[in-house]
């Protein structure tokens, strides 16, 4: 599984991490050697004894990364900055065996941005997997959900995971399409 750009790294704290693809969550311990086989989005694919692991962004330094910053939005920000962000946030949602965000994969179906007189913000959003039967999509829910909800101003984010119309690989971007050699 590691390959020449996979990065050795050792554990340096006990840390929850998920397994790929089953989604369940384990700990690994402090001491683990594995490869680092992916690094996008914010989140690390670790290749350990034969399985898959995520580590989430927060959990970066267990591993000797550099935790992920969150968002910002200026004083003055308008709904189209904040909606922009909005998709920032979304194309650091990568699935864990892809090397793609989940946007050019073509997941999300809908995202809709509602603002409330207090200035506060609402936000839904209708996705997909690439498997119904995956274990990782509740995962990859709640890391839409977790990114969106780090956006000043954003106090709700609701997650629906649909599957009509079913996910192919056509509606991938033509660029994922093309880094997939699924053109």
């Amino acid at each position: 599984m590691f390959n020449q750009t996979s990065q050795p790294c050792q554990f340096e704290r006990d840390c929850n991490v998920v397994m790929i693809p089953s989604g369940d969550e384990v700990t690994m311990p402090a001491g683990t050697v594995g490869y680092i086989t992916q690094a996008l989005g914010g989140s690390f694919t670790v290749f350990v004894d034969g399985n898959l692991f995520r580590v989430a962004g927060l959990d970066a330094d267990a591993i000797g990364k550099q935790p992920i910053e969150p968002p910002s939005l200026p004083e003055d920000a308008t709904e189209a900055d904040v909606e922009r962000l909005i998709w920032e946030q979304l194309k650091t949602c990568y699935d864990p065996e892809i090397p793609v965000n989940i946007v050019d994969l073509g997941l999300i179906y809908r995202c809709d941005l509602e603002a409330a007189e207090d200035g506060s913000r609402r936000v839904e959003v209708d996705m997909t997997l690439t498997a119904p039967g995956c274990g990782m999509g509740p995962v990859l829910v709640e890391d839409v959900r977790a990114k969106i909800t780090l956006i000043p101003t954003i106090n709700q984010v609701d997650v629906e995971l649909v599957f009509d119309p079913p996910w192919n690989h056509m509606m991938m971007s033509e660029a994922a399409r093309l880094e997939t050699g699924m053109f």
